[in-house]
Order: C-alpha cells, then sequence, then structure tokens
C-alpha cells in the first residue's frame, strides 16, 4: 500500500491541458459548420434550377467555391475531434486506439483534400462537362 494521502496519490496524475483546446475547437468548427451548412441550404434553395449546369455555374463562381472549400475543412476538421474523443474512450487497448487514430485521420485528410480537389476542379474549368 502506498502512503500518503488520497490527494496527494493524484497530483500529477490531472489532465493533459488539451482538453479544453480540444473542447473549444470542437465548438468553434460546429457553429462554422451551422453557418457554412445554412449558406449551402439558401444558397441551393436560390438556385434557378438544380440541373448539372446550373449547378457547377453556381459552384464555379469563386464566392462561393471558397466557402464551400471552408466548409469542407470545417465538417471533416469537426468529424475527426468528434470521432477521436469516441476512440480515445472506448478503444482500451493502445495498438487498437493507434491503428484506428491513423485511419481516422487518413479519412479525415482523404475526405477534406477530395471534396477540395473536386470543388476546385469545378471552380477552375467552369461549369464545362
Amino acid at each position: 500500500m502506498r502512503g500518503g494521502t488520497r490527494v496527494g496519490r493524484v497530483r500529477g496524475l490531472g489532465s493533459a491541458k488539451q482538453g479544453a483546446h480540444h473542447w473549444i475547437v470542437q465548438r468553434i468548427t460546429a457553429v462554422g459548420n451551422i453557418v457554412l451548412v445554412l449558406w449551402l441550404i439558401a444558397s441551393i434553395l436560390m438556385l434557378p434550377g438544380l440541373d448539372y449546369g446550373a449547378v457547377t455555374g453556381w459552384l464555379a463562381q469563386p464566392l462561393v467555391a471558397v466557402p464551400a472549400m471552408l466548409m469542407l475543412v470545417s465538417i471533416f476538421w469537426h468529424l475527426k475531434l468528434g470521432l477521436q474523443v469516441c476512440i480515445e474512450d472506448y478503444v482500451h487497448e493502445e495498438a487498437g486506439k493507434l491503428f484506428c487514430l491513423l485511419i481516422l485521420n487518413f479519412y479525415a485528410i482523404a475526405g477534406a483534400a477530395l471534396g477540395i480537389f473536386s470543388i476546385a476542379k469545378i471552380a477552375f474549368t467552369g461549369a464545362q462537362g
């Protein structure tokens, strides 16, 4: 049995000082997601039609492409932060936790990169098929 008081035994075993930052960033991305998704919904509802030409022509505009890319980054970052907490809390084996976090990071980066590339391709080539 170890000596000392209960408080003395747990000192130094507190948080890693990353929880508050993680929590704040997740809330910031949530607010950004709400604003950008509402912008997306409103913008799509104001389109004259939802055919391929109308949507790609709309997405080819710089003032539409940039917020759409920011929305993708914010959504995938928020997804990564939320799933990271789930993995850290519920995957107890260290090797499994590391593997899941690596797959999560790969998925989040690849998904955001694919979406950004797709928007950039439409924005730079215009409404061509």
